[in-house]
């Protein structure tokens, strides 16, 4: 019998997981992952708006409750945590599904200024992630400058200026959905660097924009016009056209009177965050961009300034390097081969990769499908070899020795329980338990 790890229990551990155990009916596969819940993205980076795409962990959950797979919550790997070398003891094969953790910086003067956060801190925070903090993100905040073109950048967007009785339906954590019901931010701006034919939201995203009540989209027609695509996009791929094609509607058609306002903009580099007088973010400068020819874009030595008293950065993703594993600082990757970890450009038996810690932070949650099997084939060929080795006849009961004290799946299901019952007592179906001491005190549940 094959014993595997999957570190990471997202989109692409719980694919790589439902790969194996397709693919090889005598395999046992423990997912492990260092929070207390599954779905990594799905559960906290989802717009909690979002249901139909968050209705997926119905899919995963499938996946986790298989009997041949057992879910590991609150498991580290790593510094603080179990050692990867330790975890290759206990396992065959263990295949690193961890995702892109970091974000990605701008690089320009006042990034970190009281109020200029990453888009992922923003998400994280109304989202419930355990790590999040609460910086008082909306506190004083008349408008926002929203850095990035991206689906990121068009969810924290919409979040700014969506009301109270379009989040309660959500299980979004209560502070949060009272944060955002008082806040009082008019005007958001979504800003690229190139033009609205590079845009990388998706139509449907973007459209969302045009049905929030009491909201207007203000398009710039000069800036539109400075994309050469944009006056003829036929000969762009659908996605970019379809976009191309809803920024000119909006465009043509005068705004309505509306209390908020998001404001599509491009060819805007930023190139400085201004502080106000207390010393917090007040303003970014800009920097006119112009079409090189060549599918980017070259400074004009033109500025404005966009007040902001938020600015969110949604620039991308990094992964993190995991100690014990090979890491391509360039392209935050772990090297490999279809899936096979190297090691000075030579394969390592036992130790894979999958999803974006393999790839890259690219596609959307399917796009993990085809990379997880991918992976999971490359494995199941050398699974032969990888089966000589002894492992402990169950790892869980050597990792209790070893003092790690899991959140197993009745655990995940006590806290989901909870989770339902804190929505009811505040008349909502659900709200999210918002940090680490309520989630784990709900899993204990399950046992004690």
């Amino acid at each position: 019998m094959l014993r595997v790890a999957v570190v990471g229990s997202g989109p692409s551990g719980c694919y790589t997981a439902q790969s194996l155990v397709q693919l090889d009916h005598e395999v046992r596969v423990d997912v492990l992952d260092r929070l207390p819940c599954p779905y990594g993205l799905v559960r906290y980076g989802v717009a909690p708006d979002h249901e139909r795409i968050k209705s997926l962990q119905g899919a995963l959950c499938t996946v986790l409750e298989d009997e041949r797979v057992r879910f590991l919550g609150g498991v580290t790997v790593g510094p603080g945590g179990l050692a990867t070398a330790r975890l290759r003891e206990l396992y065959h094969a263990v295949v690193y599904c961890v995702g892109a953790a970091a974000d990605r910086r701008l690089g320009v003067p006042g990034e970190d200024l009281p109020g200029s956060w990453s888009a992922t801190e923003f998400v994280a925070w109304y989202s419930a992630h355990p790590d999040a903090v609460d910086g008082g993100f909306l506190r004083g905040a008349r408008a926002a400058v929203v850095i990035g073109v991206g689906n990121v950048a068009v969810d924290v967007a919409r979040m700014l200026v969506r009301g109270a009785a379009e989040l309660s339906g959500t299980d979004m954590p209560q502070a949060a959905l009272d944060a955002l019901a008082a806040g009082r931010v008019a005007d958001v701006h979504v800003v690229g660097r190139r033009g609205p034919s590079q845009a990388r939201f998706t139509t449907k995203e973007l459209r969302e924009l045009g049905a929030l009540p009491d909201t207007s989209v203000l398009v710039d027609p000069a800036e539109l016009e400075l994309d050469p695509a944009f006056r003829d996009p036929s000969g762009l791929p659908g996605p970019l056209r379809r976009n191309v094609e809803v920024l000119r509607a909006w465009a043509g058609h005068p705004p309505r009177g509306a209390a908020r306002r998001i404001h599509p903009r491009f060819f805007l580099r930023p190139v400085e965050l201004t502080a106000d007088g207390a010393g917090r973010v007040g303003a970014v400068r800009f920097e006119r961009t112009a079409p090189d020819g060549r599918g980017g874009v070259t400074d004009t030595g033109r500025y404005e300034e966009i007040e902001a008293q938020l600015v969110l950065r949604s620039v991308g993703y990094r992964g993190v390097a995991l100690e014990g594993l090979p890491f391509d600082a360039a392209s935050g990757t772990v090297p490999h081969r279809a899936g096979r970890v190297l090691r000075a450009g030579t394969v390592v038996p036992g130790e894979y990769v999958a999803g974006w810690i393999k790839r890259g932070p690219t596609g959307v949650i399917g796009s993990n499908r085809p990379c997880a099997k991918e992976t999971v084939r490359s494995l199941l060929a050398d699974a032969r070899a990888l089966a000589e080795r002894e492992v402990p006849a169950d790892p869980l009961g050597m990792l209790r020795a070893e003092g790690v004290d899991p959140v197993e799946w009745a655990g995940w299901r006590a806290i989901e329980r909870a989770e339902a019952e804190l929505g009811a007592s505040l008349g909502r179906r659900v709200a999210k338990l918002p940090d680490w001491e309520s989630l784990l005190a709900a899993a204990r549940t399950a046992t004690g």
